[in-house]
């Protein structure tokens, strides 16, 4: 067992194996459905997979990113502190930036629950990993469940987004193919 600055993030190192490797086995998953859409008859634009999928990599990687910083052996909680507000606030920014990149695109037009999964939830999440990360010390007990739940959330944001993808396509494929027939 790795050994932890705080025995209170000790008993958090199964549950952040389990979210980080689920995490990095859904990344590798991406990289299949990318290469599965390459094929397909009708093209998705560079804008597009800007906008809708690399996010889903990028919260998958974030899932990992937070699990690594909370599994590894810091010398002090300041330096994991750091670490993961780094991360919330690089996360913030990148939100930013597909929500740019999401109304800039012209092959895909957003609807309510896109802007949800892919700007307002990566958002909130992103805020509470820095906000938990700039609380974590010795005397709180709340942040290690907010920087856990943070974790757990990326994660199923990017399944919910890789699977909102794939179907999107599927369908789109399915309707095409019909309306060719």
């Amino acid at each position: 067992m790795t050994e932890f600055v705080n025995p209170r993030l000790a008993a958090w190192e199964n549950y952040y194996v389990i979210v980080g490797g689920a995490a990095a086995a859904l990344i590798s998953v991406q990289f299949v459905v990318i290469a599965l859409i390459a094929n397909r008859r009708s093209r998705v634009s560079e804008e597009t997979i800007n906008a809708f999928g690399t996010p889903t990599v990028v919260h998958l990687g974030g899932a990992l990113v937070v699990s690594a910083i909370m599994c590894a052996p810091f010398a002090s909680l300041v330096l994991v502190s750091v670490a993961l507000a780094l991360c919330g606030l690089s996360g913030l920014i990148y939100v930013a930036m597909v929500i740019r990149r999401a109304r800039r695109q012209k092959t895909y037009e957003p609807v309510g629950e896109d802007w949800v999964w892919h700007a307002v939830l990566p958002s909130a999440i992103y805020a509470a990993l820095t906000l938990a990360a700039l609380l974590l010390d010795a005397t709180r007990r709340l942040p290690p469940f907010v920087i856990g739940g943070a974790a757990l959330v990326l994660l199923l944001v990017g399944i919910h987004n890789a699977w909102d993808s794939v179907t999107h396509h599927v369908i789109q494929d399915f309707t095409k193919s019909a309306r060719d027939e």
